[in-house]
């Protein structure tokens, strides 16, 4: 696979840095994490019609631009460097994949172009209390009722759940197990026995919600308890772009505190002199380009469809969760006394990093899962 980025990936990219550079500096995400919204409908709109973002990676049938997802990662890659507060990754990759990997020609048509156009913000509802990744563990009941369905159960750590203007809820019919019986829901965000309430997480630029459902009447998109695998090849995406988010995050660590041991000075020498501290820094700047290779070289699999997109994206989640949190941790360290205090920004990316790294399955898991999915990948092949 191809390594190097195009002429036009990386004017996609400059133009995206200077626009979140103008829109989204830290002062804007510190204003933001106060919020219980969490993002500026304004950016957002000009985000979703100047720059076409909210619709990239949504195929041009549905009004979206039809780019891969390395352009989809580049995106996230630039959000994650700044910590960009937007409903890019719960719209656009949870929901919007969700849709077009799960739901109906009919759902697609509708849904999909409300979405690119930046008018229509979602999310998916998948975790439940146990705080399992695994769509094995969703225990959500759903019921058929008066020609449609009716949801039972809880969903925590829910993207933007307070915020979404459109939920979509894994559910599962009564007496299913495992992956079977699983079928995917349209909630409307003021429906009858649904309450969404605001989680205190360590992360305030992420707003994170829990959904209770009770008697909550839904909408079923797609075919009933068949969305197993439509709704694994979402996650598998989502984790791989959450993975190129974080690169981006740990590589911003880096380039500041690399520019912040140029200043600091110890025994009459700046810290950047001195061997120790080279060699930190050369240390973060290796774990960082393997990560990125390693979430890139996940990305170009999902745009080749390759069978092996299941290990190759659980491998760059963990890799990238754990570059991430140990970068943040030298940040930190290397910063000083002022690499604790409230006025500087790196604990910012900090609790991004200790946050990302649990979302939608921590490196243990996914590491775990990547065996498995290797060696069942080996199985196969075998003659």
């Amino acid at each position: 696979m191809q390594f190097s980025f195009s002429e036009e990936q990386q004017q996609f990219r400059d133009m995206l840095r200077r626009f979140l550079a103008e829109t989204s500096p830290t002062t804007e995400t510190r204003r933001l994490m106060e919020t219980e919204q969490g993002f500026d409908r304004d950016v957002w709109a000009r985000m979703s019609q100047e720059l076409g973002l909210a619709g990239l990676g949504i195929p041009e049938a549905h009004g979206g631009a039809g780019f891969g997802m390395v352009e989809v990662c580049i995106a996230l890659e630039e959000m994650g460097r700044g910590i960009t507060c937007t409903p890019y990754f719960a719209t656009s990759i949870l929901a919007a994949k969700a849709i077009e990997h799960v739901a109906s020609a009919t759902v697609q048509a509708h849904l999909l172009p409300q979405i690119a156009s930046g008018e229509l913000t979602a999310t998916l509802a998948v975790t439940e209390p146990d705080g399992s990744p695994d769509l094995a563990d969703v225990k959500t009941c759903a019921v058929p009722a008066d020609g449609g369905y009716v949801l039972n159960g809880d969903k925590r750590f829910v993207i933007d759940g307070c915020s979404a203007d459109l939920l979509l809820v894994v559910g599962r019919t009564p007496e299913t197990s495992g992956t079977h019986g699983l079928s995917l829901f349209q909630v409307a965000p003021d429906a009858s026995g649904l309450t969404r309430t605001a989680l205190e997480v360590m992360d305030p630029t992420r707003k994170l919600a829990h959904l209770h459902l009770e008697n909550t009447p839904a909408t079923l998109l797609g075919v009933a308890d068949a969305a197993a695998s439509g709704l694994q090849h979402t996650l598998d995406l989502a984790a791989l772009a959450l993975a190129n988010e974080m690169v981006g995050g740990a590589e911003r660590l880096l380039e500041d505190t690399v520019e912040y041991t140029k200043l600091r000075v110890q025994f009459g020498r700046t810290i950047a002199s001195f061997q120790a501290i080279k060699h930190r820094c050369t240390e973060m700047l290796l774990a960082v380009e393997l990560a990125k290779s390693t979430a890139y070289y996940a990305a170009e699999a999902a745009d080749a469809q390759s069978p092996e997109l299941a290990a190759l994206a659980s491998q760059a989640k963990a890799m990238a969760a754990d570059t991430y949190v140990q970068l943040a941790k030298e940040a930190v360290q290397l910063h000083g006394g002022i690499g604790f205090t409230w006025d500087n920004d790196t604990h910012l990316w900090f609790k991004r990093a200790k946050s990302s790294e649990v979302l939608l399955g921590d490196p243990a898991w996914h590491r775990e899962r990547m065996i498995q999915n290797t060696v069942d990948h080996m199985e196969v092949a075998r003659p």
